[in-house]
């Protein structure tokens, strides 16, 4: 048997830790001397221990970490369990980077009030197109909620697409329209394709149409970052006199791995003078 002390050495927990568990019931020691009180735990005990200390650093309460651990749960079984925890916290940290990054996107918009944007807004008509597209729909317009439902459109819409033997035509081009509900945006991913494409399993093909005025600006980088495109072209609509009349379309003009490197036109329409 081991004395407090080696066990803890040899669980890496602190004997401070072994006291509060056999305190409230989760790891009794094997034996404690009736004269000098001194607890005693066993080698084997090291895997109860290491159980709840996997339980508890992924989030459980102590409470559930003691239920758990008193079903006598399964190795394989518990090992399911974690692999679920852990991606739930995984999906946690993730949404709380994307948190961060919109966080920093609003400083450097507000950091930046008062200097002019270093950007080129164009007025231009934009032709129609023929897509092949699929939709979903996105809880609002805000960034951190179309980044999920645009990526993985994009994706399955080229998978299809190349299962099909269809080749687009250019860019992808993604637009946007009021759900009906509030807030909620129904998400367009689109690839255009020549006439000659027939039908494809799943996917809608739609001619897109044009816009006779649009207020256009190129953005550079992660979409994640469009935020001071989108309001410098609002700052320039308002400057100029002039009236949106709907979401900016957003056709990509460059794509790699590193969003970095992303290059995308932003194309916002326009009421027509009178």
């Amino acid at each position: 048997m081991f004395t407090i002390g080696d066990f803890a050495k040899h669980g890496g927990v602190s004997v401070r830790m072994l006291r509060h568990y056999d305190a409230i019931g989760l790891l009794h020691p094997a034996r404690v001397d009736p004269a000098s009180g001194y607890r005693f735990y066993r080698a084997d005990q090291l895997a109860r221990l290491n159980r709840l200390i996997a339980l508890k650093d992924l989030g459980f309460s102590l409470h559930q970490v003691q239920a758990i651990l008193d079903e006598h749960v399964g190795p394989e079984e518990l090992r399911g369990m974690l692999r679920l925890r852990r991606t739930e916290l995984e999906s946690a940290v993730a949404a709380a980077a994307a948190r961060l990054a919109q966080v920093e996107t609003r400083l450097r918009i507000i950091e930046s009030e008062g200097f002019m944007p270093a950007v080129d807004i164009v007025l231009k008509s934009v032709p129609p197109v023929r897509l092949a597209e699929l939709t979903a729909t996105a809880e609002s317009f805000e960034p951190e909620h179309i980044g999920p439902v645009i990526g993985p459109l994009f994706e399955e819409l080229c998978a299809r697409l190349e299962a099909a033997g269809v080749t687009p035509a250019g860019p992808g081009t993604a637009y946007y329209e009021d759900a009906g509900t509030e807030g909620a945006v129904t998400v367009h991913a689109g690839l255009p394709v020549g006439s000659d494409a027939g039908a494809v399993e799943g996917v809608e093909i739609v001619v897109l149409p044009g816009i006779e005025r649009a207020a256009t600006v190129v953005h550079r980088g992660s979409m994640d970052d469009v935020l001071p495109s989108v309001q410098a072209l609002a700052r320039w609509i308002e400057d100029h006199g002039h009236r949106s009349t709907g979401y900016a379309r957003e056709v990509t003009l460059h794509y790699s791995d590193d969003p970095a490197e992303w290059v995308t036109e932003l194309q916002e329409p326009l009421a027509a003078t009178d």
